[in-house]
């Protein structure tokens, strides 16, 4: 099959005739005088209308030059055809969300949370637009961290901003487990540690997730560690607890009581969003949480840096032989084996 027709295939796939309809449809509501009186749809309007006018943008561009390519010159548009194929597969609920990442150190004390640690700085890494391989227009913080008293973090939770964020990380979540020599061990000696990644999409709006006030229980407290002139001398931080399924967020890294609570919120609602997927479920109060063990023989990837260097996936089989890279953000490869091996096929 030749790239012209793996474009006209994928313009079905993708749904490239629709989304321009929806584009234009979106166009003639902005262009209402008080579109901007109802700030919170209009700021979701104006999100989606960016997100389909650049994928149907990436779409015409290529078609265009595939169109005049040589043959010899359609090679080099393959890697742009792969990741618009890729996009293909994100059709699930949640798919083009942005997505909120949990980390908990799991067995293996003070190197589990040096091993948690490491996996943060992975997906931040990744995440980063300014790093040689960054994906260009995202934006990543931390919304919530704990540290541990030695070294490492014992929690911590992150949002990754970027176009179809939840789909192409959602298959991260599970137990990574590390093999290592321990730098905490005087003897140097080998340890395995593991760390639990829990990835839910982000949800903004209070519409897409419903949760009655009296499911929730808010408690606040001074914030600790470093902070500005206030945040550590006010009742700022947040404990929302969903009482219904015992779900626990809390943020100290805003500044005022209110962007904490907002943020807490925000976390509450996406991981009712992640439950309600795997359970199938479609309404909040017909779920309840579990979460994965994180202990031997759960991993769904192994990191192993000695006595060998090799990191595999054990779903996929994709491995990498240099960890140090992997570790360093360049995942992607990990990335498109889950999409196209996990994902079931069209």
């Amino acid at each position: 099959m030749d790239i012209i027709q793996r474009l006209d295939n994928l313009r079905n796939l993708l749904g490239i005739d629709e989304k321009q309809k929806r584009a234009a449809e979106i166009e003639q509501e902005m262009s209402v005088a008080d579109f901007w009186s109802d700030n919170e749809k209009a700021s979701a309007l104006n999100k989606e209308l960016t997100g389909l006018k650049n994928e149907v943008d990436r779409f015409q561009n290529l078609y265009e030059l595939a169109e005049i390519a040589t043959e010899e010159e359609a090679k080099d548009l393959i890697p742009e055809l792969l990741e618009l194929e890729t996009l293909s597969y994100f059709d699930g609920k949640y798919d083009n969300h942005n997505v909120i990442m949990n980390f908990y150190a799991g067995a293996g004390g003070v190197d589990a949370q040096d091993w948690t640690e490491m996996l943060l700085r992975m997906y931040l890494k990744w995440a980063d637009p300014t790093s040689p391989d960054g994906l260009r227009g995202t934006r990543a913080r931390v919304l919530e961290q704990t540290k541990g008293a030695e070294a490492g973090i014992k929690n911590a939770s992150i949002e990754i901003e970027m176009p179809y964020a939840y789909g192409k990380l959602k298959y991260e979540s599970g137990v990574h487990r590390l093999v290592r020599q321990s730098p905490f061990n005087a003897k140097g000696l080998r340890q395995t540690s593991f760390a639990l990644v829990e990835v839910m999409p982000a949800i903004e709006s209070a519409k897409e997730v419903e949760i009655e006030d009296k499911d929730l229980r808010i408690d606040t407290f001074h914030a600790s560690g470093h902070g500005g002139q206030s945040v550590n001398t006010t009742n700022s931080a947040i404990r929302i607890t969903h009482l219904p399924t015992g779900i626990v967020a809390t943020c100290q890294n805003e500044r005022s009581q209110l962007q904490n609570k907002e943020t807490a919120l925000k976390m509450i609602r996406s991981r009712l969003a992640q439950l309600m997927l795997e359970q199938h479920k479609d309404k909040v109060d017909e779920i309840r949480g579990t979460l994965a063990s994180p202990e031997w023989g759960n991993q769904i990837r192994s990191y192993v840096i000695h006595p060998y260097k090799l990191v595999k996936d054990h779903r996929t089989e994709h491995e990498s032989a240099e960890p140090d890279k992997v570790l360093d953000g360049e995942i992607e490869g990990f990335l498109e084996a889950e999409v196209r091996t996990l994902i079931p096929k069209k």
